[in-house]
């Protein structure tokens, strides 16, 4: 056989064989004096196979592994952690569209929508009235949650609901307040780094560890790398430089502690 009637045969494209040649997944036989290949059955097996594999989503590390041993003695092991690595993405799948059929259902969508109805119930607690600031770090929450896994949505709900409580909510109060205070404050403004620290301090440990986890400027490193940059930037256009300020310095501070 030439190699379009190998790929005919096995129903890929001659492009294919050739780039399984070149990853060395298919051995290449040698031309024939009229410079041509000539495949045997034996070529069409094995192409077959490889074929299977890479449909059943194996990676090309796995596909040498799986191809290297002639007796398929290793092939079960690597399909048995194939079909695992599928269980765990077919549960995730489930839950997000789960999770979307609520969504769905709800008749006057709306940003609460996004969190759970429990989630939603506490995070309506916590902003004080009329406090811009407030909003923005109701927001922060809501982005938090949104992007937490279901077992960390299940413990942030968990560690938010004492802030809640009539003493907590009012230290939560007054510290939104002295957030507000720096709307036209500079970022160099003594009560910056005070107030980062104050804030730092009531925010439970297994909240700092969720927060810096779960915000993308927390869990990248440095803060003075660009993923921060960008991360802050974005802040920056909705809260004043002295109370953007205060939230890098806090969660320099969260991380330290996590």
């Amino acid at each position: 056989m030439r190699i379009g009637e190998l790929a005919a045969l096995v129903g890929v494209s001659t492009r294919t064989v050739r780039y399984y040649h070149h990853l060395g997944l298919l051995p290449e036989p040698a031309r024939l004096a009229n410079g041509y290949r000539e495949y045997r059955l034996r070529d069409s097996v094995a192409l077959a196979r490889i074929r299977h594999l890479a449909e059943l989503g194996l990676s090309l590390e796995e596909l040498r592994d799986a191809l290297a041993d002639d007796e398929g003695r290793d092939l079960r092991e690597v399909l048995l952690e194939l079909d695992a690595e599928l269980a765990r993405q077919q549960e995730a799948i489930g839950a997000r569209r789960d999770r979307l059929a609520t969504l769905l259902a709800e008749v006057d969508l709306h940003p609460d929508s996004m969190v759970t109805g429990d989630m939603a119930e506490v995070l309506r607690h916590l902003p004080a009235e009329g406090s811009t600031f407030a909003q923005v770090d109701r927001e922060l929450l809501t982005l938090v949650s949104v992007m937490a896994d279901p077992a960390d949505q299940a413990r942030m709900l968990k560690l938010m609901r004492p802030l809640t409580e009539p003493d907590a909510l009012a230290r939560g109060h007054a510290l939104y307040a002295r957030l507000d205070d720096l709307a036209d404050a500079e970022p160099d403004d003594h009560r910056v780094a005070v107030l980062a620290a104050d804030l730092a301090a009531h925010i439970p440990d297994e909240m700092a560890r969720l927060m810096v986890a779960n915000v993308p400027a927390a869990r990248s490193g440095p803060v003075d790398n660009a993923d921060d940059g960008r991360w802050l930037e974005v802040l920056s256009g909705e809260v004043s430089p002295a109370q953007a300020e205060v939230f890098r310095l806090l969660m320099t501070m969260l991380k330290e502690r996590a």
